[in-house]
């Protein structure tokens, strides 16, 4: 019996290893068992379909060999081998779906950017075609159909498609497909998933046929015609399973909606971005729907009633409408996982932010940030009827909230992201802060809050983000920071903080980014700070650190964007270590302001070669500028205010990317260079305070976008070129002074429209001022301010907007008799100024039309004639010099309305008569008068006389003399008619009346003949008395 029973047992386990070599043949063999060889003919199909397609990413290398089953993107029935998935979708669509499987994104968390920078890498990668082969209707057991981010050129979908009846499965999305949509879609009565949306149709589709697919679950429509406002849905949904629905991008209104009134089944319902304004009365039969996207629609006033029985919502979007008000019934969308009131016009809750916290006790994200609401919708609730709270978001930015931070926040265990910025919050930060043992980006910049900065944000080890700058913060800042091993983003600028960089901020090895800047912090930049090897952005500008540079590029390996201007640094500009033979990722340098010597290393170009912005100003910086400057794709080149010397090299080349050039208050000499005609894209050239020599080139003309040109204090000769509105449509400073300019003024001068300060002077012009002066609409009062061009305006999507704008721009003017460098008010300031010249002849009338300029300078010129009357028209005007001049007249009363006149020189010239005594004209001293000596009245010690008070009165002197005038005229006038009409009275009448001429004549012969006789009687009786006496003398 034992050896029985051992027999039995050693056959059995022959048996079982039997068994076991089978089933290792078996799984040694799998990937034949699993599934058959894919059919021939389907195979031949799908090589014919790749033939038709534009592979240049290589998406498809796989499709070789004989088992197309294997073939990325198949998929096979295990059985039959029959192909019945065709699944293309690009790889940076597929990479976005895997990393965005959540029901909503917490907006604060910027996923898309977290997304797109792990899917950006395969974002070229995409299949494209004229149109889809018919060769895929030989898979004829296809149920799933993926072509999604692929580029198909517009072609309309292709009508076979409605044939394959299996599938249940079909996205078309951004796939470039356009035309009508093909109304035999209705066919694929099998389809559970449909989704065409991103594509561009023609408004006309007819897509009645979706009324025929019972079966859908999941229909996706949204983007289908580019915005344009059609009447899509006049079907009737018959689908009693759909859950999700999407119509966003449409600009649907709400009567398109009716069709879905029986789709009680749907669950998921985006109508976002569309011209809703409210919702249908049956709304409410929505039972089921738990997520609903209302966002940019035209919704106004108080949030929707049909909302207020759907309690089943779980993620609600309302944001970017116009609502202005929250319902008191909102707090019981108890449900509710994520909530979003943002971007509307809400100015007021009856129900407060604190209120709905207490009810909604699992909302993980509450968004409610640009809208205008105030203290009184925070609430003052508190939060401990919730056993927890799941909050993990909240965004209350871009408010007008003006109270001290809540102190109920830090009930709020679990919230990771808070932001409150821009808004008016007052005073510190509350201690129940230091309860959030989760948060992990706190936002409070831009508010009104003051005090120390908290000891417990030291402790907040989980912190990622903290920005508060923009703030009144002081004291130091916190020591213990090393604990902040998570932090990648620290920004305190722009507050009162003082003391010194503490050196703990070397342990944040995470940090990225890191702002300091306009604070009162002193003392050196600490070591510690190169330990920082994540680093990419350092801003420690405008305090008062001192000792020298200190940053070790070599270590700072990602250090992109560095700032220490406006501080007290010195030593040599490459620091005590030197700079290594190359800084990669450098793109924006900014030292100026500072103490800096030494000079730049002859191969900076290639040492920082993704160097866009070298600013390096008022520093100490001595020797030449190098020439591999000029391989750079620099956007901003700043070296004013330094000791460089030599010529400025002719290698500049355009890159499409120049904004600024600034090389003035140096010593550079030699030529203006011609390859700065390369630089098309310049707005900003500043090159005065030099000794550059030479003509005024052509090259100039080919610059179209300058904003600014300063030429002065050079030595350039030659004449000022026929510049026109064409050639710098944009121009709106020009300044040439101090300078040795010949010739006249072009009157082409006229036609820079934009023009705002025009500055000619100390040159040697000669000729008289253009009469068209009065053209230059930009020094009148309907100019618009100083602004950029559009692509100047652009910047401010970049970097560069912070010192590319008008609001660092440098100008140096004389005005009110002192020098003054204008920089923050640039944009305000309007002046022209052609003093020191040789000009001649009168100042042009048309110049009182440009009511808009501050200051008018034509002294010490030999100008004659009068001063226009008009100027009482120019009421901007806030100084007038025409000092040393040839000019006569008397002082016109219309400039007793120059109110803002506040420096008035007229001397050295040949004015006469009195000097008003009103108005502003009782301030000016006798300076403003001397060399004038017919001249008279306060401030001047000689008196008017009695002719000048009475006919030359300040007041009404002008008129007087037009009446005299007009006097004159009438006199001769009345003089000539009187003459006239006594000539032809006598005259006229003898010529037409013949017996009057007679008898005229006959009278006047008679007179004649009666005077003549008794002329001789008289004559005769006075001989014969003076012979009689002389008779008596003898």
């Amino acid at each position: 019996m034992r050896i029985r029973y051992q027999n039995v047992t050693a056959c059995a386990l022959l048996v079982l290893v039997m068994v076991m070599a089978e089933i290792a043949g078996i799984c040694a063999n799998s990937s034949t068992l699993l599934h058959s060889l894919c059919v021939e003919r389907e195979r031949q199909a799908l090589v014919k379909f790749k033939a038709s397609l534009n592979d240049s990413s290589n998406l498809l290398s796989s499709w070789h060999g004989h088992d197309c089953c294997r073939w990325k993107g198949i998929g096979c029935d295990n059985v039959t081998g029959h192909v019945v998935m065709l699944d293309l979708t690009t790889p940076y669509l597929k990479c976005r779906r895997s990393e965005a499987q959540i029901e909503y994104t917490p907006e604060e968390y910027d996923y898309e950017e977290v997304i797109s920078s792990e899917c950006n890498p395969f974002f070229d990668q995409y299949l494209e075609a004229g149109n889809v082969t018919s060769s895929l209707l030989e898979l004829e057991f296809l149920t799933h159909l993926d072509l999604t981010g692929n580029d198909f050129c517009w072609s309309p979908i292709p009508m076979f498609i409605g044939s394959m009846q299996r599938l249940r499965y079909l996205s078309l999305s951004d796939a470039g497909f356009g035309g009508r949509i093909p109304s035999n879609l209705g066919n694929l009565t099998n389809l559970h998933f449909l989704d065409l949306s991103g594509n561009g149709f023609s408004p006309d589709s007819n897509i009645n046929w979706i009324s025929q697919l019972p079966l859908l679950e999941h229909l996706d429509m949204s983007s289908i015609y580019y915005g344009l406002q059609v009447d899509i849905l006049n079907v009737t949904i018959s689908a009693p399973n759909l859950q999700i629905l999407t119509l966003a991008h449409n600009r649907l209104n709400v009567s398109n909606l009716d069709a879905f009134q029986n789709a009680t089944s749907i669950e998921f319902l985006d109508l976002s971005w569309n011209n809703f304004d409210s919702l249908p009365s049956w709304f409410h039969k929505f039972e089921k729907l738990k997520h609903l996207f209302l966002s940019s629609n035209n919704f106004q006033g108080t949030i929707p009633d049909a909302l207020q029985n759907m309690t089943s919502i779980e993620v609600l979007d309302l944001s970017d409408n116009s609502f202005t008000s929250v319902p008191s019934w909102f707090v019981e969308l108890k449900k509710l996982v994520y909530l979003s009131l943002s971007s509307n016009k809400l100015t007021s809750m009856e129900c407060s932010i604190s209120s709905i916290l207490k009810n909604m006790c699992h909302l993980k994200s509450l968004y409610i940030a640009g809208n205008k609401l105030r203290k009184e919708s925070i609430g003052n609730n508190d939060l401990s009827t919730c056993i927890r709270h799941d909050l993990e978001d909240l965004d209350l930015s871009e408010n007008e909230f003006n109270n001290h931070l809540p102190s109920w926040l830090g009930q709020l265990e679990n919230l990771g992201n808070l932001n409150l910025q821009n808004n008016f919050f007052y005073g510190p930060i509350p201690s129940s802060f230091g309860k959030l043992l989760k948060l992990k980006r706190l936002y409070l910049s831009n508010n009104k809050l003051e005090g120390d900065l908290p000891d417990f944000m030291g402790q907040r080890v989980n912190l990622q983000v903290v920005d508060l700058s923009n703030n009144s913060f002081n004291g130091t800042i916190t020591q213990n920071l090393e604990q902040l091993v998570n932090l990648q983003y620290f920004d305190i600028s722009n507050n009162y903080l003082t003391g010194s960089i503490p050196s703990s901020l070397g342990q944040l090895i995470n940090l990225t980014i890191l702002g300091l800047s306009n604070n009162y912090l002193k003392g050196i930049i600490p070591a510690s700070l190169n330990q920082l090897v994540n680093l990419s952005f350092l801003d420690l500008s405008r305090n008062k650190l001192n000792g020298r540079i200190c940053i070790d590029f070599q270590k700072l390996g990602v250090l992109s964007h560095l700032d220490l201007s406006s501080n007290n640094l010195n030593g040599p500009i490459t620091g005590e270590k030197g700079w290594p033979l190359f800084i990669p990722e450098m793109w924006y340098l900014n030292l100026s302001h500072n103490q800096i010597s030494g000079s730049l290393p002859e191969h900076i170009g290639h040492i920082m070669p993704k160097l866009r912005s070298l600013i390096l100003g008022n520093n100490l910086i001595n020797g030449s500028i190098p020439k591999s400057l000029c391989q750079l794709d620099l956007r901003v080149l700043d070296l004013s205010k330094n000791r460089i010397s030599g010529e400025i090299p002719n290698c500049w080349k355009e890159n499409g990317e120049w904004e600024e050039i600034n090389l003035s208050s140096n010593k550079l000499t030699g030529a203006f260079p011609t390859s700065f005609g390369n630089l098309s894209t310049l707005s900003w050239l500043h090159l005065n305070n030099n000794s550059l020599h030479g003509e005024f080139l052509a090259s100039m003309r080919n610059l179209p976008q300058l904003l600014i040109i300063d030429l002065g204090e050079n030595q350039l000769s030659g004449t000022i070129p026929s510049w026109s509105a064409n050639t710098f449509s944009s121009l709106q400073i020009l300044r040439l002074r101090q300078n040795r300019l010949s010739g006249s003024i072009p009157s082409q001068i006229c036609e820079l429209s934009s023009i705002k300060i025009l500055d000619l002077s100390r040159n040697n012009l000669n000729g008289s001022i253009p009469r068209c002066i009065g053209n230059l609409r930009g020094m009148t009062l309907e100019a618009p301010a100083l602004s950029p061009t559009s692509s100047a305006d652009e910047l401010h999507n970049s970097s560069l907007a912070q010192e590319s704008g008008w609001t660092t721009e440098d100008v140096i003017e004389v005005i009110k008799g002192r020098e003054l460098d204008y920089i923050r008010i640039l944009k305000l300031v309007v002046i022209m100024d052609l003093s020191e010249n040789n000009l001649v002849g009168s100042i042009p009338k048309g110049i009182t039309l440009l009511n808009g300029l501050h200051s008018l300078n034509l002294s010490n010129n030999h100008l004659i004639g009068k001063i226009p009357n008009m100027i009482g028209d120019m009421r901007s005007l806030e100084s007038f010099d025409v000092s040393s001049n040839q000019l006569s007249g008397t002082i016109p009363s219309s400039m007793l309305a120059l109110t803002s006149l506040s420096h008035l020189y007229l001397s050295y010239n040949n004015f006469s008569g009195p000097i008003p005594t009103d108005n502003q004209f009782l301030t000016y001293d006798s300076s403003s008068y001397a060399g004038n000596p017919y001249l008279c009245g306060f401030p001047l010690p000689n008196k008017c006389g009695y002719l000048h008070q009475v006919y030359g009165g300040s007041e009404f002197e002008d008129e007087d003399s037009n009446l005299d005038k007009l006097e004159k005229w009438l006199f001769y006038l009345v003089i000539a008619i009187g003459f006239a009409t006594g000539f032809w009275g006598v005259i006229g009448t003898l010529w037409f009346k013949k017996t009057w001429r007679h008898a005229y004549f006959r009278w006047v012969e008679d007179l004649a003949d009666t005077i003549y006789v008794t002329t001789a009687i008289r004559m005769a009786k006075l001989k014969k008395w003076m012979m009689k006496r002389n008779r008596v003398v003898a």
